[in-house]
Formats: C-alpha cells, structure tokens, sequence
C-alpha cells in the first residue's frame, strides 16, 4: 500500500509538473508575443497619424489664398449688384485642382454667397452656417478649423476657413466675410482598410469620427451622457445621428495607453484586441489601433505544446535512467546474497538474471517496435505532404486551364468571325480581302498556342521570360480581336496615353491576354449602356507604367469589389463564367512583378488599373503631357 501511494504520489507530482511548466511557458511566451505586437502596433498606428496629418495640412493655406484674391473681395464688396458665376466657377476650378470636397463664400451673417457646388441639388448657397464653429473662429480674425457631418452633403469632413477683409486697417475692423474649403476623408479611410488592424480617430467626446470598418463610425467608445449629446446637438457636428455605443470594454490595463479589449456587441464583438492610443493634439484627436490577439493565443499554445513536448522527453529519460539505476541495486543485492550463500544464491542469481534478461528483451522489442512505428508514421506523413503539395498544384493547374478555356472563346469567335467573311469575300471573288481575312485567322491560331503554351508557364515563377514590350501594340492587339464586336454594339473607344511610346517588362502573350480578358468583360457589362464608351489610357513615371481599362456601365458593387478578384467568384448569370478570368488576371500581372486593382469611376462605370515596371532601355523619354484620367 505504502508503494502504491507513492507511486500515485509521483503521477500526480509529474502531471502537477506538467501543468506548472505548460503553463508558465505560455505565460513567457504570452508576453513577448504581446510586445512584438505592441511594436508593430506602434509603427502602424504612427505611420497612420502621420499620413492623416499630413492628408490634412496640404490643404490649409488655400482658404487664406482665396480670401486673398481680388476677385473674391470685389464680389463681397456688392454682392446684390454683381452676377455671382464667375465666381462659383472660380470656386469649383480650385476646387478640382486642389482635390477637395468643396469651397464656399460667406458674408458677415454666415449666408453663403458662393460655392463650388452651385450647379448640385443640395448646393450651400442661401444656407446660413453661423452655429459652425469655423465660422465663429473667423468671425474673430483667426484661421478656424472644424470636423463633422456636413448638413447639406450628409458626408463626414474636415473644414477650413479664412477671414476675408476688406478693409483690415482701420482699428475696429471686423472681417466682411469667411472662405471655408471642406476635405473629405474618404481616403484616408480606404488606405486603412488594407491593414490588418482596426483604426479608429475619436475627438473628445470619444465619438468615432474615422474607422477602417464602416460600421463602427459615428459611434462611441464610451456611452455619451445628457450634457455631451446636448453639446453636440447645439454644434450640429453630427447631426442627428444616433451615436450608439460600440460596447468596448476593458479586459487588462497594460500601462500607459496600451490595454486589452474586447467587444460586448457590434462588428468586433467575440474577440479580443490589443489597443493602443496616439493623441493628435493639433486636431482636439485621438487615434487608436486595434490589434487581434490571434497571434498571441497561437503561440501560447505553440510554447505550452513545445513545453509539453519537452517535459514528457525530460521525464521519460529520468523514468530510464531511474530503471537503470533500479537494476543495478538489484544487481548488486544478487551479488550481495551470492557471497553470503554461494550455492543456494548461484541457482537464484541465475533465475533472476534469466528473468530480468526476458524483460530486458521484452523491453528492447517494446522499443523497436515503438521506433520502428514512428518510422512508419514519419514516412506516412511525408507521403500525405508529398501528395497534398501534388494536389494543391493539381488544384492550381485545374483553375489555369479553366482559364485558359474562357480565355481561348474569344479569339475562337474572332476566327469565326474572320472565316465568314473569308467564304463571303471568295463568294464575290474578292481574292486580296479573303486571303487578309486568313491571315488574320493565322495569328489568332498562332495567339491561341502561344496562350496555352502558357499554362505549364503559369505554374511556377518566370523571370527569365520577361522582354521589352509595348503597351500600345499590345491594346492594339486586343482591340483587333473585338473588332466586330465594337461595331456592332456602336462602343466609343477613347484612347488617352503620352506621346512617346511605352515600354514596360513583360510577357506579351500573357499582357495581352489580360487585356483581352478586361476588354472583353468592359464590353459585356456595357451590354445594356444606351451610349456605350471604352476608355484605355496609358501613364508613364520613371519606374512604372499604368493600363488603365475603364467603361461607363453600372460598374461593380461595393460589398463585390474585395472578393472580385477570387476564384470561382463571378457577377455574371449562371452559365455565363466560371469567374476565373479576373483571377487569372492577377495571377499574371503578379506573376510578371506588377499589381491588378479594381475600383468604380466617380460617375458611372469600372476602372482596372495595371500596374507594370517601366522597361526605360526600349523607351524613349516620354512626353510632359502624360494623361492618366480618373473617370
């Protein structure tokens, strides 16, 4: 009994060991996962203050400029004797030069007199501003600054404004007037989005001003009370909406601006987050960044699993190195009882030793069964890892070539096309025209080997493949291909690019099947435009070349536009795609050391944009007059 105690005594001293070990190595392994996603968060939430600060400041000279100009001081004198247009033309040119959102004039009693945006529904003119803190800060001569929802737009922005005089030197002068620009922050939050991380900015009142996650804005991080909704409706900074709280809670204060977060209810809600905190004291601002703790929960586990791993390796040499040392005081009591009786004790010595040599060899069999197993199962598992590499490329292969058939429909409807007109041309014994038509035929059929003689190609990284190629032959070789197809639906074809040539570092095969690929899907999508419009454009900068393929049909919705680029994932009918050509795409324009972005034009339509390193040995210089529209 006594035994048998202590070895139950041993088992839970060892699995006691086992917890305490696993335990205090995830602990360790915790906390520097913790502070390598603590620096990472730094740097991310540093280098995003610094681009939304800078966003912002490029823009807060030109109120001062415009309340400077002649123009605008004349208009402001008499504003009932004096047409205001040229001014609000004035205003929108600034406007679209300066990239913001709008610019407006307004007098003494904060009437809008002019803005940028007289030709629009919801235009500021006859729209009195005077509860705007930005007016107010001009009011008394000095640059003001502001952010909210404005109340025409409904759009979040950022306002500056100007004190406009017009007679500053008397002593008791009082500014006639406020030029007030207004920045939207649209982009600054797109740039966010790409991140793995959460960015809020919330001003003083804890209110989310900017997210990357369009549901946490306009929300708050902690509940408001009676006196600050008050505040804030009397400013009308935001409106009327509702400014729920996001539910955050704080699960482990790690010092200073650093802690542990999770979420009650919302979009974050079910997991934890590492949130950091940077004020932005020149905007009344702070920025947080959250972290997920994935991370650090995968390598507490990776650390205990390694812990453990170590331990039972610890413990099972002390288990046979205790064996041992147990055999040799047997071995030395068998000795002991074979001097004290040599004849009685030689036949027992014998029977002990022919026993322990059994479980010796026993044991030894144990073990080499035990090692052999593991190389049975090691072997295994590197054949299931063999094959499940073969299958992965197998997968990759069956989407290529999936690909390659949608992409070979085109060129096989040109060569049908062509052949038709060939017949026809015989038919009326026009030998010159049919044997063009064949010729056509010809190239196509040589495209169509060079294009699936790509799909070995396409499997693994070609860089030795790459050559000089000229982006305008190759739009010129797709726009040959959908010739019919452009006549017949009537499509405008607007072509914009430097007047040098353009040369970028590709493979034409592959370059023009993209194009062909996000021509022949522009046309499709205009399938229903009364007024059809393709538009190709070419820019040029010392390292880069940029395609651009844009239409004017109803273009790609929003929630679709970061799964376009997906296999198997397609906008279109049942049967009328496998949804592999805009996959395919990125693959090759990756693959030849470039990016594929989609995005919807400002008015109406898709625009794909390639990006391809510039070949500057075959190019020569290009022209100043470089056209890179954003429709």
């Amino acid at each position: 009994m006594p035994r048998r105690r202590l070895r139950g005594l041993l088992w839970l001293a060892g699995l006691a060991g086992l917890a305490l070990c696993m335990w205090q190595t995830a602990q360790v392994a915790r906390e520097q996962a913790l502070q390598a996603l603590r620096d990472d968060a730094e740097n991310e939430l540093r280098l995003s203050a610094a681009g939304l600060t800078g966003h912002l400041s490029r823009h807060d000279y030109l109120p001062e400029l415009l309340a400077s100009r002649e123009a605008v001081k004349r208009f402001l004198a008499t504003p009932k004797l004096q047409d205001p247009m040229p001014l609000n033309r004035l205003l929108d040119r600034f406007r679209a030069t300066a990239g913001v959102s709008d610019i407006y004039l307004l007098d003494r009693q904060a009437d809008t007199l002019a803005a940028s945006n007289w030709h629009r529904p919801n235009t500021f003119i006859g729209q009195n501003y005077r509860f705007r803190r930005y007016y107010q800060q001009a009011m008394q001569g000095h640059d003001g600054r502001f952010f909210g929802l404005g109340v025409q737009s409904r759009e979040r922005g950022y306002y500056f404004s100007a004190p406009v005089w017009l007679d500053e030197t008397a002593p008791d002068a009082r500014p006639d007037g406020v030029m007030v620009l207004k920045v939207l922050l649209d982009a600054v939050e797109e740039s966010w989005a790409a991140q793995d991380a959460e960015l809020l900015v919330t001003d003083r009142d804890h209110v989310v001003f900017l997210a990357s996650r369009p549901e946490l804005r306009l929300t708050t991080l902690e509940p408001l009370s009676p006196e600050q909704r008050a505040t804030l409706r009397a400013s009308r900074r935001y409106a009327d909406e509702p400014l729920p709280p996001t539910g955050m809670r704080e699960l482990e204060h790690r010092g200073g601006r650093n802690r542990l977060v999770g979420f009650a209810e919302g979009p974050l809600a079910g997991q934890r987050y590492l949130s950091l905190t940077r004020p932005m004291p020149a905007f009344g601002w702070n920025m947080h960044i959250l972290k997920p703790l994935t991370p650090v929960v995968d390598a507490q586990w990776l650390a205990a699993a390694l812990a453990g791993g170590l331990y039972g390796i610890v413990a099972l040499g002390g288990g046979i190195g205790w064996q041992r040392w147990r055999l040799r005081r047997e071995r030395e009591r068998f000795a002991e009882r074979e001097r004290l009786t040599l004849a009685n004790a030689r036949d027992e010595l014998e029977r002990h030793v022919e026993e322990r040599t059994r479980d010796l060899t026993a044991t030894n069999r144990r073990l080499s069964d035990e090692i052999e197993e593991r190389r049975r199962a090691e072997q295994s598992l590197r054949e299931t890892r063999d094959e499940l590499v073969q299958a992965a490329k197998l997968a990759v292969l069956g989407q290529l070539a999936a690909g390659i058939n949608h992409e070979l429909n085109q060129p096989l409807a040109a060569i049908r096309a062509y052949a038709e007109n060939a017949r026809a041309f015989i038919a009326r014994q026009r030998a010159e025209a049919a044997d063009a038509n064949l010729g056509q035929i010809v190239e196509l059929t040589e495209r169509m080997a060079d294009i699936s003689a790509q799909l070995r190609q396409f499997s693994r990284k070609s860089g030795d493949s790459l050559t000089a190629v000229s982006v305008s032959a190759c739009f010129d070789y797709a726009l040959r291909l959908f010739q019919a197809r452009l006549g017949e639906a009537a499509v405008e074809v607007i072509r914009h690019g430097p007047d040098a040539q353009a040369w970028v570092r590709a493979d034409p095969v592959r370059l023009e099947q993209v194009l062909v690929n996000l021509i022949g899907n522009a046309l499709q999508a205009m399938a229903d435009t009364p007024s059809p419009r393709l538009t190709l454009a070419i820019a040029v900068d010392p390292e880069w070349v940029r395609l651009e393929v844009a239409d004017n049909g109803p273009g790609i919705a929003a929630e679709r536009l970061p799964r376009i680029f997906e296999p198997f994932y397609t906008t279109k009918a049942v049967g009328s795609g496998l949804g592999l050509g805009l996959s395919i795409s990125a693959r090759i324009i990756d693959d030849l050391g470039g990016r594929l972005e989609a995005a919807n034009n400002a008015e109406r339509g898709a625009r794909f944009t390639i990006t391809l390193p510039r070949d500057a040995s075959c190019d020569t210089p290009a022209s100043s007059k470089e056209l890179y529209p954003h429709a």
